[in-house]
């Protein structure tokens, strides 16, 4: 497995569309783009890697009030052994009248 699979997978059960890196179909008035961010190797034995930290970031598109939304897939991650590193409201955009919130998470993935 992996982040983005895994990501698509509970957002999906949520009841949100996803895409990765860019929404490319009709917008429905929420939504979710992962980015991946990058990968790391944060732990050794024996000069070998024993898992890949995975980081990406999820951005949440919301028409109406996003704060709901955003506390319950913070808490689905936290419960499935993500870690969310930060949140951040990006403003909502004029032209389209989306509200953008990033959540950034982060997985270690054993080899």
């Amino acid at each position: 497995m992996n982040i983005l699979d895994d990501l698509n997978r509970i957002l999906t059960g949520l009841g949100l569309d996803v895409e990765t890196g860019l929404f490319t179909g009709e917008a429905p008035d929420e939504y979710v783009v992962i980015t991946p961010m990058f990968d790391t190797y944060p732990l050794y034995a024996d000069n070998k890697p024993v898992c890949e930290s995975q980081e990406a970031r999820i951005s949440l598109f919301s028409q109406k009030n996003y704060i709901n939304r955003k506390h319950l897939v913070a808490e689905t991650l936290i419960n499935l052994g993500f870690t969310i590193s930060g949140t951040t409201h990006l403003g909502r955009e004029v032209d389209t009248g989306y509200f953008n919130v990033a959540i950034d998470v982060k997985k270690c993935y054993e080899f």
